[in-house]
Protein backbone atom coordinates (compact mmCIF):
# COMPACT_ATOMS: atom_id res chain seq x y z
CA UNK A 1 0.00 0.00 0.00
CA UNK A 2 2.43 2.28 0.84
CA UNK A 3 4.83 1.61 -2.16
CA UNK A 4 1.29 2.48 -4.38
CA UNK A 5 1.19 5.91 -2.10
CA UNK A 6 4.97 6.72 -2.89
CA UNK A 7 4.57 6.38 -6.50
CA UNK A 8 1.60 8.17 -6.55
CA UNK A 9 3.34 11.12 -4.72
CA UNK A 10 5.79 11.40 -7.19
CA UNK A 11 3.46 10.82 -10.31
CA UNK A 12 1.08 14.00 -8.34
CA UNK A 13 4.58 16.16 -8.14
CA UNK A 14 5.68 15.35 -12.20
CA UNK A 15 2.00 16.25 -13.40
CA UNK A 16 1.19 19.38 -10.78
CA UNK A 17 4.51 20.36 -10.02
CA UNK A 18 4.48 22.29 -6.87
CA UNK A 19 1.90 21.63 -4.47
CA UNK A 20 1.33 21.81 -0.46
CA UNK A 21 1.04 18.54 1.94
CA UNK A 22 -2.64 19.56 2.54
CA UNK A 23 -3.20 19.35 -1.44
CA UNK A 24 -1.04 16.21 -1.78
CA UNK A 25 -2.92 14.60 1.81
CA UNK A 26 -5.86 15.42 -0.11
CA UNK A 27 -5.08 13.90 -3.73
CA UNK A 28 -3.55 10.80 -1.36
CA UNK A 29 -6.53 10.42 1.15
CA UNK A 30 -3.99 10.43 3.95
CA UNK A 31 -3.10 12.77 6.69
CA UNK A 32 -0.25 16.05 6.33
CA UNK A 33 1.96 13.50 8.70
CA UNK A 34 1.98 10.65 6.44
CA UNK A 35 2.66 12.90 3.48
CA UNK A 36 5.53 14.07 5.78
CA UNK A 37 6.80 10.85 6.02
CA UNK A 38 6.69 10.09 2.82
CA UNK A 39 8.71 13.04 1.08
CA UNK A 40 11.24 12.06 3.87
CA UNK A 41 11.16 8.55 2.49
CA UNK A 42 11.67 9.47 -0.77
CA UNK A 43 14.23 12.01 -0.17
CA UNK A 44 15.88 9.11 1.26
CA UNK A 45 15.67 6.68 -1.46
CA UNK A 46 17.26 8.92 -3.78
CA UNK A 47 14.29 11.03 -5.38
CA UNK A 48 15.04 14.73 -5.61
CA UNK A 49 12.09 16.24 -3.79
CA UNK A 50 12.69 19.18 -1.86
CA UNK A 51 10.36 21.76 -0.15
CA UNK A 52 9.97 25.12 -0.84
CA UNK A 53 8.98 27.63 1.94
CA UNK A 54 6.58 30.35 2.41
CA UNK A 55 3.10 31.29 1.59
CA UNK A 56 3.14 29.87 -1.91
CA UNK A 57 5.60 27.01 -0.88
CA UNK A 58 5.25 23.07 -0.99
CA UNK A 59 6.92 20.25 -1.97
CA UNK A 60 8.49 19.73 -5.71
CA UNK A 61 10.71 17.33 -7.89
CA UNK A 62 14.01 18.82 -8.92
CA UNK A 63 13.44 20.08 -12.45
CA UNK A 64 14.25 17.49 -15.20
CA UNK A 65 13.68 14.62 -13.09
CA UNK A 66 11.53 11.53 -14.72
CA UNK A 67 10.65 8.60 -13.89
CA UNK A 68 10.68 5.54 -17.18
CA UNK A 69 10.00 2.70 -18.11
CA UNK A 70 12.85 0.80 -19.69
CA UNK A 71 13.31 2.24 -23.17
CA UNK A 72 9.60 2.45 -24.06
CA UNK A 73 9.46 4.26 -27.62
CA UNK A 74 6.39 5.88 -29.56
CA UNK A 75 4.32 2.89 -30.95
CA UNK A 76 5.19 1.26 -27.21
CA UNK A 77 4.14 3.67 -25.70
CA UNK A 78 0.77 4.21 -27.56
CA UNK A 79 -0.31 0.78 -27.92
CA UNK A 80 -0.43 0.41 -24.15
CA UNK A 81 -2.55 3.83 -24.15
CA UNK A 82 -4.75 1.68 -26.27
CA UNK A 83 -4.31 -1.86 -24.53
CA UNK A 84 -8.14 -1.62 -22.67
CA UNK A 85 -8.58 -3.06 -26.28
CA UNK A 86 -6.23 -6.01 -27.26
CA UNK A 87 -8.44 -6.14 -30.46
CA UNK A 88 -7.87 -1.94 -30.76
CA UNK A 89 -4.47 -2.37 -30.26
CA UNK A 90 -4.09 -4.92 -33.14
CA UNK A 91 -6.51 -2.79 -35.50
CA UNK A 92 -4.49 0.16 -35.42
CA UNK A 93 -1.47 -2.21 -36.34
CA UNK A 94 0.36 -2.04 -32.99
CA UNK A 95 0.04 -5.37 -32.20
CA UNK A 96 3.74 -6.16 -32.47
CA UNK A 97 4.41 -3.00 -30.31
CA UNK A 98 1.70 -3.85 -27.66
CA UNK A 99 3.62 -7.30 -27.26
CA UNK A 100 7.00 -5.72 -26.86
CA UNK A 101 5.69 -2.84 -24.60
CA UNK A 102 4.10 -5.15 -22.12
CA UNK A 103 7.53 -7.00 -22.32
CA UNK A 104 9.54 -3.96 -21.33
CA UNK A 105 6.69 -3.66 -18.35
CA UNK A 106 7.40 -6.87 -17.28
CA UNK A 107 11.09 -7.14 -17.46
CA UNK A 108 11.04 -3.58 -15.34
CA UNK A 109 9.05 -4.88 -12.74
CA UNK A 110 10.95 -5.93 -8.95
CA UNK A 111 11.75 -9.45 -8.86
CA UNK A 112 9.31 -10.15 -6.24
CA UNK A 113 6.13 -9.18 -8.55
CA UNK A 114 6.94 -10.20 -11.79
CA UNK A 115 6.20 -13.88 -11.12
CA UNK A 116 3.10 -12.95 -9.01
CA UNK A 117 1.86 -10.79 -12.11
CA UNK A 118 3.07 -13.40 -14.77
CA UNK A 119 0.68 -15.95 -13.10
CA UNK A 120 -2.17 -13.73 -12.71
CA UNK A 121 -2.48 -12.92 -16.24
CA UNK A 122 -2.68 -16.34 -16.91
CA UNK A 123 -6.10 -16.81 -15.17
CA UNK A 124 -7.45 -13.74 -16.93
CA UNK A 125 -8.56 -13.31 -20.68
CA UNK A 126 -10.50 -10.40 -22.24
CA UNK A 127 -12.16 -10.61 -25.34
CA UNK A 128 -11.82 -14.27 -26.86
CA UNK A 129 -11.47 -14.73 -30.61
CA UNK A 130 -14.94 -17.28 -30.13
CA UNK A 131 -17.66 -16.95 -27.33
CA UNK A 132 -19.39 -19.72 -25.99
CA UNK A 133 -21.15 -21.07 -28.62
CA UNK A 134 -17.19 -21.79 -30.62
CA UNK A 135 -18.63 -18.86 -32.96
CA UNK A 136 -15.38 -17.22 -34.23
CA UNK A 137 -15.20 -13.09 -33.98
CA UNK A 138 -14.46 -12.29 -37.48
CA UNK A 139 -12.57 -9.18 -37.62
CA UNK A 140 -12.63 -7.10 -41.00
CA UNK A 141 -8.61 -6.22 -41.80
CA UNK A 142 -7.14 -3.79 -43.73
CA UNK A 143 -3.30 -4.35 -45.07
CA UNK A 144 -0.56 -3.38 -43.52
CA UNK A 145 0.60 -0.72 -45.44
CA UNK A 146 -2.59 1.13 -45.34
CA UNK A 147 -3.58 1.13 -42.07
CA UNK A 148 0.42 2.46 -41.07
CA UNK A 149 -0.47 5.55 -43.11
CA UNK A 150 -3.65 5.89 -42.31
CA UNK A 151 -2.10 6.29 -38.24
CA UNK A 152 0.56 8.35 -39.74
CA UNK A 153 -1.71 10.99 -40.83
CA UNK A 154 -4.02 10.98 -37.84
CA UNK A 155 -1.01 11.30 -35.38
CA UNK A 156 0.93 13.73 -37.30
CA UNK A 157 -2.25 16.00 -38.41
CA UNK A 158 -1.74 15.59 -41.85
CA UNK A 159 -3.54 15.29 -44.95
CA UNK A 160 -4.57 11.95 -46.40
CA UNK A 161 -4.70 10.43 -49.66
CA UNK A 162 -7.34 7.31 -49.74
CA UNK A 163 -8.37 4.91 -52.64
CA UNK A 164 -11.50 3.94 -51.15
CA UNK A 165 -14.18 1.53 -52.26
CA UNK A 166 -17.76 2.58 -51.34
CA UNK A 167 -20.90 0.27 -51.46
CA UNK A 168 -21.49 -0.97 -55.15
CA UNK A 169 -19.80 2.30 -56.21
CA UNK A 170 -16.04 2.17 -58.40
CA UNK A 171 -13.08 2.93 -56.04
CA UNK A 172 -11.97 6.61 -55.93
CA UNK A 173 -9.25 8.78 -55.06
CA UNK A 174 -10.26 11.21 -52.42
CA UNK A 175 -8.21 13.57 -50.14
CA UNK A 176 -9.64 14.25 -46.78
CA UNK A 177 -8.66 15.65 -43.45
CA UNK A 178 -8.44 13.18 -40.53
CA UNK A 179 -10.03 12.94 -37.41
CA UNK A 180 -9.65 10.01 -35.53
CA UNK A 181 -9.89 5.68 -35.67
CA UNK A 182 -12.33 4.09 -33.83
CA UNK A 183 -12.64 0.38 -33.78
CA UNK A 184 -15.96 -1.05 -32.79
CA UNK A 185 -17.55 -4.29 -32.98
CA UNK A 186 -14.67 -5.95 -34.75
CA UNK A 187 -14.65 -3.36 -37.71
CA UNK A 188 -12.50 0.04 -37.89
CA UNK A 189 -13.55 3.33 -38.91
CA UNK A 190 -11.63 6.17 -40.30
CA UNK A 191 -13.45 9.74 -39.05
CA UNK A 192 -12.42 12.91 -40.96
CA UNK A 193 -13.60 15.53 -42.96
CA UNK A 194 -13.84 16.56 -46.58
CA UNK A 195 -14.43 20.09 -48.28
CA UNK A 196 -15.12 20.75 -44.64
CA UNK A 197 -17.71 18.30 -43.91
CA UNK A 198 -17.97 15.23 -41.94
CA UNK A 199 -16.81 11.48 -43.41
CA UNK A 200 -16.58 8.54 -42.11
CA UNK A 201 -14.57 5.43 -43.87
CA UNK A 202 -14.46 2.06 -42.96
CA UNK A 203 -10.89 1.01 -42.85
CA UNK A 204 -11.42 -2.54 -44.72
CA UNK A 205 -12.56 -0.30 -47.65
CA UNK A 206 -9.75 1.83 -48.21
CA UNK A 207 -7.52 -0.28 -50.86
CA UNK A 208 -4.34 2.13 -50.73
CA UNK A 209 -3.44 5.17 -48.46
CA UNK A 210 -0.94 7.74 -48.49
CA UNK A 211 0.04 10.50 -46.21
CA UNK A 212 0.66 14.21 -47.17
CA UNK A 213 3.11 16.82 -46.16
CA UNK A 214 0.00 19.21 -46.15
CA UNK A 215 -1.34 20.09 -42.58
CA UNK A 216 -4.81 18.73 -41.88
CA UNK A 217 -7.59 21.14 -41.71
CA UNK A 218 -8.88 19.92 -38.21
CA UNK A 219 -9.30 21.06 -34.43
CA UNK A 220 -6.39 21.10 -32.19
CA UNK A 221 -8.21 18.47 -29.56
CA UNK A 222 -11.16 16.21 -30.39
CA UNK A 223 -13.46 14.24 -28.17
CA UNK A 224 -13.65 11.44 -30.31
CA UNK A 225 -16.73 9.75 -28.19
CA UNK A 226 -18.59 12.64 -29.14
CA UNK A 227 -18.18 12.56 -32.25
CA UNK A 228 -18.67 9.09 -33.00
CA UNK A 229 -21.89 9.61 -30.97
CA UNK A 230 -22.67 12.10 -33.30
CA UNK A 231 -22.09 10.40 -36.56
CA UNK A 232 -24.05 7.49 -35.06
CA UNK A 233 -27.09 9.62 -34.77
CA UNK A 234 -27.17 10.81 -37.99
CA UNK A 235 -26.54 7.41 -39.44
CA UNK A 236 -29.78 5.43 -38.04
CA UNK A 237 -31.21 8.84 -38.86
CA UNK A 238 -31.10 8.36 -42.73
CA UNK A 239 -31.25 5.44 -45.09
CA UNK A 240 -33.85 3.40 -45.52
CA UNK A 241 -35.08 1.92 -42.32
CA UNK A 242 -38.46 0.64 -41.22
CA UNK A 243 -40.13 0.40 -38.25
CA UNK A 244 -41.91 -2.90 -37.24
CA UNK A 245 -44.52 -4.10 -34.40
CA UNK A 246 -43.23 -6.98 -32.76
CA UNK A 247 -44.38 -9.71 -30.27
CA UNK A 248 -41.39 -11.16 -28.05
CA UNK A 249 -40.55 -13.24 -25.86
CA UNK A 250 -39.26 -11.23 -22.92
CA UNK A 251 -36.49 -13.72 -22.71
CA UNK A 252 -35.36 -12.43 -25.97
CA UNK A 253 -36.27 -8.76 -25.29
CA UNK A 254 -32.56 -7.71 -24.84
CA UNK A 255 -31.58 -9.80 -28.22
CA UNK A 256 -34.08 -7.76 -29.92
CA UNK A 257 -33.02 -4.48 -28.83
CA UNK A 258 -29.40 -5.44 -29.35
CA UNK A 259 -29.96 -5.17 -33.10
CA UNK A 260 -32.45 -2.69 -33.67
CA UNK A 261 -31.93 0.56 -34.46
CA UNK A 262 -34.05 2.25 -31.90
CA UNK A 263 -36.91 1.01 -29.76
CA UNK A 264 -39.98 3.54 -30.36
CA UNK A 265 -42.77 1.73 -28.20
CA UNK A 266 -42.85 -1.06 -25.62
CA UNK A 267 -45.72 -2.93 -23.37
CA UNK A 268 -46.83 -5.99 -21.65
CA UNK A 269 -49.74 -8.14 -23.40
CA UNK A 270 -52.37 -10.33 -21.93
CA UNK A 271 -50.60 -13.06 -22.97
CA UNK A 272 -47.22 -11.86 -21.04
CA UNK A 273 -45.33 -11.55 -24.01
CA UNK A 274 -44.23 -7.36 -24.87
CA UNK A 275 -45.49 -5.63 -27.84
CA UNK A 276 -42.78 -3.78 -29.12
CA UNK A 277 -42.43 -0.83 -31.71
CA UNK A 278 -38.65 -1.00 -33.26
CA UNK A 279 -36.78 0.89 -36.12
CA UNK A 280 -34.07 -1.44 -38.17
CA UNK A 281 -31.91 -0.04 -40.91
CA UNK A 282 -33.73 -1.37 -43.48
CA UNK A 283 -35.70 -4.53 -45.08
CA UNK A 284 -33.08 -6.85 -45.02
CA UNK A 285 -31.93 -5.71 -41.20
CA UNK A 286 -35.60 -6.46 -39.96
CA UNK A 287 -35.89 -10.00 -41.49
CA UNK A 288 -32.54 -10.85 -40.72
CA UNK A 289 -33.00 -9.65 -36.83
CA UNK A 290 -36.96 -11.59 -37.13
CA UNK A 291 -35.37 -14.78 -38.27
CA UNK A 292 -32.70 -15.20 -35.06
CA UNK A 293 -35.00 -14.95 -33.04
CA UNK A 294 -37.03 -18.23 -34.38
CA UNK A 295 -40.35 -18.62 -32.41
CA UNK A 296 -40.01 -16.24 -29.56
CA UNK A 297 -40.54 -13.22 -31.88
CA UNK A 298 -43.18 -12.61 -34.35
CA UNK A 299 -43.79 -9.48 -36.31
CA UNK A 300 -46.96 -8.80 -36.43
CA UNK A 301 -46.66 -5.39 -38.74
CA UNK A 302 -45.81 -4.54 -42.05
CA UNK A 303 -47.25 -7.51 -44.19
CA UNK A 304 -44.27 -7.68 -46.58
CA UNK A 305 -42.20 -8.61 -43.37
CA UNK A 306 -44.50 -11.38 -42.26
CA UNK A 307 -44.67 -12.93 -46.18
CA UNK A 308 -40.50 -12.75 -46.20
CA UNK A 309 -40.56 -14.86 -42.90
CA UNK A 310 -43.14 -17.20 -44.10
CA UNK A 311 -41.35 -17.64 -47.26
CA UNK A 312 -38.40 -18.13 -46.09
CA UNK A 313 -39.82 -20.35 -43.56
CA UNK A 314 -41.20 -22.62 -46.04
CA UNK A 315 -38.53 -23.00 -47.88
CA UNK A 316 -36.69 -24.15 -45.03
CA UNK A 317 -39.51 -26.64 -44.54
CA UNK A 318 -39.36 -27.62 -47.81
CA UNK A 319 -35.72 -28.72 -48.01
CA UNK A 320 -35.90 -31.16 -45.47
CA UNK A 321 -39.22 -32.58 -46.11
CA UNK A 322 -37.36 -34.61 -48.75
CA UNK A 323 -35.18 -37.23 -48.60
CA UNK A 324 -31.46 -36.68 -47.81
Amino acid sequence: MRADRLVSLVLLLRRHGRMSAVALAGELEVSTRTVLRDIEALSAAGVPVYAERGRHGGFELLPGFRTELTGLNHDEALALLVAGSRRGAQAFGLGSALASAMLKVVDALPDSYRDTAAGASERLLVDPETDLLSRRLVAEEAPDTVVAEVLRAVLAGHKLRIHYAAVDQTPKWRTVDPIGLVTVRERSYLLATRSGADRTYRLSRILAAQALAEPAQRPDRVDLDRAWRERSTRFRAGGDQVTVLVRVHPARREDLVGTALAVLAEEAGPDGRLRMEVTFQDRRHAEWALWQLSTNAEALAPQWLRDALRDRAAAIAARYAAPS
